[in-house]
Formats: structure tokens, sequence, C-alpha cells
């Protein structure tokens, strides 16, 4: 399984905050160690205030994307509402298992506000084995590298600004000690306000 998401590489960093909650993923496609892109979209806004991002092979990200997205304008329609990040997450994680016999080769990271505004969060294995209960997620190839740093840096009820800077400077850190990540940074952050991106340069090679 891991040779497998190696193939196209990818890291991502997911962070609860204060009243905020923050993707950060990595800008590389690659086959193995030869870059194939450098621009490539592994997050997607489901919601105004949830967004799903995944890590592993390209066809399968846009495609499980796509049957998401499909499942969501269905839900939408029957329950007249915007589905909530927590029933999202279960939505995603139904859709692997149904598949887990000849799984989508995915990691799965799903952000958001809930009604109150209270950060939600949540990862999954292929086959939507589901956790949602830590404050960060690591995912991707350069995972196991990112992890130690943002136990170092990670604290509880983070402000905006701060969740930020800390999970920028997490991703970036680990970026420069995996060979199947890089080309920049893109950091999604979700408040009460709405959803931002901002673009960070990183190791260009």
């Amino acid at each position: 399984m891991a040779n497998i998401f190696s193939y196209h590489g990818g890291s991502m960093i997911g962070m609860k905050g204060k009243d905020c909650v923050a993707i950060a993923m990595d800008r590389r496609l690659g086959a193995q160690y030869k870059t194939v892109s450098t621009n490539y979209q592994r997050v997607f806004q489901m919601t105004d205030k949830t967004i799903a991002g995944f890590i592993g092979l390209g066809g399968d990200i846009q495609t499980l994307a796509a049957e998401l997205r499909a499942k969501l304008n269905l839900y939408s329609l029957k329950e007249n509402r915007q589905i909530s990040p927590e029933t999202l997450s279960w939505m995603l994680a139904a859709l692997q298992y149904k598949r887990r016999f000849s799984p989508y080769f995915i990691e799965p990271l799903v952000a958001g506000l809930d009604d109150k505004n209270q950060p939600y969060l949540s990862t999954a294995d292929s086959i939507g084995c589901m956790c949602d209960k830590d404050g960060f997620f690591c995912i991707g190839t350069g995972s196991e590298n990112m992890l130690g740093i943002c136990e170092s840096f990670y604290k509880d009820d983070l402000e905006s600004e701060d969740l930020f800077e800390v999970i920028s400077q997490c991703l970036l850190s680990g970026l420069d000690r995996d060979a199947f990540s890089g080309w920049g940074a893109v950091i999604y952050m979700i408040t009460p306000a709405g959803i931002t991106a901002k673009t960070l340069k990183a190791r260009m090679d």
C-alpha cells in the first residue's frame, strides 16, 4: 500500500484551531521520482465551510472526488440544507467501504466548521476506517517526517493567524525531507468568514 501511495507522491496536514481549521498540501504530482505536474489539485471545496483533500493515485483522487460531489448534491436536494463536516466524513467512509474489495488507493482528509463554528477534522484509511479525535493529522509520503514536527509545534485552540504559521512551517519542514513531495504548498484556512487559500514557495526540485 505504501509503495502505491508513493507512486504519485504528495503530503498533507490538517489542523484544528479555535473556531478555525486548516489543510496544507504540497503541489507535486509525480511518477515516483519523476515530476509530472507542479500544480496538482488535491483539495476540493464541498460546502461553504467544508473541504476534502486526498492523497494517493491521481486517477482515484479525481474519481472519488467526483463521486463524493454527486452524493453531496443528492443530499442537498433531499435534505434542503448543507451537509455538516462530520456527516460528509461518514458519507466518504461509506463510499470507500463500498469499494473495499477493489479500493480507491487514497487517504482522505476532511476539514470544516459545523453550524456552531466548531472545527471538525477527520481522516481514514483506504477502506474508510475513520478517525476524528485528534487535533491534527498527517497523511501522504511525508507523514512520518511531519508527525514529529507537528507534535512539537501544535497547541490546542490556536488563533487563525497562529494556526496558519504553525501548519505552514510543519508542512514546509516535512517537504524538505521527502523526495516525493514539494514544489510549493497551498494552505486552506476555514474560518466563520469563509475559506481562503494561500500559496507558499518551497523547495523547487
